[in-house]
């Protein structure tokens, strides 16, 4: 994570856990010209609006005076998602076993993406079972790694 979101994860994580969440993500992008620091939240059993709600409305004044960010941005909290993407080593050992779906840079014999069940992670790279063949990805080609829910 960057600085900026490392001090705004500290500035919001108390808010979260003293709500019932935990703190999945911050993240600060540029989306056609305009700047979001969104806030990701997990909770057992799921997130609903209004937990979203509740945490943004105690939040925001937070924000406003700390003032982590000079530039004017759109805030938004959020659910981290049943397809969330997995980024921290925390985040691959807590989802071991479960589906995953890995996206490369570039394809590999055609392909960009790979459905499996996460069977390892070592220092970025990713280990992943597809049917009975284990499949070993380094950090470098990997683009993201989201888990997959299958409907």
């Amino acid at each position: 994570m960057s600085k900026l979101t490392d001090r705004v994860s500290a500035l919001v994580r108390p808010v979260v856990e003293e709500e019932g969440c935990s703190l999945w993500d911050v993240e600060y992008v540029r989306e056609a010209g305009t700047w979001y620091l969104r806030v990701f939240i997990d909770r057992d059993g799921g997130v609903g609006i209004d937990d979203c709600e509740r945490i943004s409305r105690r939040l925001d004044p937070i924000l406003d005076e700390e003032d982590p960010i000079p530039d004017s941005y759109v805030f938004e909290v959020g659910s981290a998602g049943a397809e969330r993407e997995l980024k921290r080593p925390s985040d691959f050992e807590q989802f071991l076993g479960h589906e995953v779906e890995l996206r490369l840079y570039r394809p590999m014999d055609g392909k960009k993406s790979f459905v499996g069940t996460l069977a390892g992670y070592d220092d970025g790279n990713v280990t992943i079972t597809v049917g009975e063949e284990a499949l070993t990805f380094e950090k470098q080609q990997i683009a993201k790694v989201n888990l997959h829910v299958s409907f």
